[in-house]
């Protein structure tokens, strides 16, 4: 549930530009994200694991 102002919603008391700006806020923390993520994983063959894992994985055991 979000919060109320009176009768309406907080969402619905937002401004046409708060609005633009929260949702360009969110496209570059999403962006942020995929971009980590492409680099966590870049160069690496499908279901093998990567050296940092694998040496975890051998100190663990």
């Amino acid at each position: 549930m979000t919060n109320r102002v009176g009768n309406k919603n907080i969402a619905q008391q937002r401004s046409k530009a708060e609005r633009l700006r929260i949702k360009q806020a969110n496209i570059a923390s999403e962006a942020i994200k995929k971009i980590a993520a492409k680099a966590k994983y870049k160069n690496e063959v499908k279901g093998r694991l990567s050296a940092a894992q694998a040496a975890q994985a051998f100190t663990s055991a």
